[in-house]
């Protein structure tokens, strides 16, 4: 739920046990009891903000469909892809002035939000050449970097970083995008990349099953079978 995106806590960590004394629980609960069961529903909605031709390069927003998203449904998030930053920004500030409950936003935002808003922003290195270099603190910073950026962007959740091992060569959808083949570095700086952001108020989102960087289609065309063994996927 949108509504309770600030439970969130660094992956791979135990939930701390739950402090009804806490002013963020009484208010999420207050608020989630005067929800009705469809605009609950709602709340586990995200809808995306724009497209791209990727011919023509144009991009098309769908904001007065949010809107009415957001009048009728009360949805819980928001996704943006392509297009102007400041037109974004602008968006996503009057959505958020009319939600009943603050909207989720969210970005596949890897290599800094360059990754989606190509025709601005400079995007920054990606990850395999952060696994290249080898400096933990370096990859930490990194994602305070790309924390600053989506917060300028009024987005609370990166859907990032990838921490797929990228072991099969013929990799056609992970490869540059995986802190290498090595499955301890992968995890070390996944979780390095993710409290860089989490230190400067952005919500990680570790991806995918780390066995997608062992695919030889990409999953956005066909279904990749990976045919391993119980032991080689713990």
């Amino acid at each position: 739920l949108a509504l309770f995106f600030y439970l969130t806590v660094p992956a791979f960590s135990q939930l701390p046990a739950r402090d009804t004394s806490n002013p963020a629980y009484r208010w999420a609960d207050s608020v989630y009891q005067s929800l009705s069961p469809d605009e609950r529903i709602g709340q586990l909605v995200i809808a995306r903000l724009s497209s791209i031709d990727l011919k023509t390069r144009k991009v098309t927003f769908y904001d007065s469909l949010l809107n009415e998203m957001v009048r009728q449904y009360n949805i819980g998030g928001i996704c943006l892809f392509q297009g102007s930053p400041v037109i974004q920004a602008g968006m996503v500030n009057s959505l958020q002035a009319k939600a009943k409950t603050p909207i989720m936003i969210s970005m596949d935002a890897e290599w800094g939000v360059g990754m989606r808003l190509l025709d601005s922003v400079i995007p920054l290195p990606k990850q395999m050449m952060l696994g290249a270099m080898g400096y933990d603190s370096l990859v930490y910073a990194y994602g305070r970097v790309v924390a600053n950026q989506c917060r300028r962007m009024g987005i609370q959740l990166n859907y990032a970083p990838v921490v797929d091992v990228n072991n099969n060569p013929n990799n056609p959808v992970i490869n540059d995008r995986s802190f290498g083949e090595d499955k301890y570095k992968v995890a070390r700086y996944g979780i390095q990349y993710m409290k860089g952001m989490q230190d400067d108020s952005v919500m990680a989102c570790a991806k995918h099953f780390p066995g997608h960087g062992d695919v030889s289609v990409d999953s956005h065309y066909d279904l990749p079978v990976i045919n391993k063994t119980i032991v080689q996927l713990d």
